[in-house]
């Protein structure tokens, strides 16, 4: 690769990571684990991507209808 298309290259990997949040968030951001229990069909309208996302007591966990909040008590 000629390294004229080095810097673009580099520019565009940058920008890209940007866009994604950057690289300290996904650091902290928790992993979302499947959920203990099978949601009601109601809770299948409010997807969730992180535990930030859900109010107090409640975690973002993996289902079969995506991500939803669901209570931890």
């Amino acid at each position: 690769m000629a390294p004229q298309t080095l810097l673009p290259v580099l520019v565009l990997c940058v920008l890209l990571l940007q866009a994604q949040g950057g690289y300290h968030d996904k650091k902290r951001m928790q992993k979302i684990k499947v959920c203990q229990q099978q949601p009601k069909p109601y809770l299948c309208k409010h997807l969730c991507e992180s535990h930030r996302d859900c109010q107090a007591n409640n975690i973002c966990c993996s289902t079969y209808c995506g991500n939803v909040c669901m209570s931890i008590l």
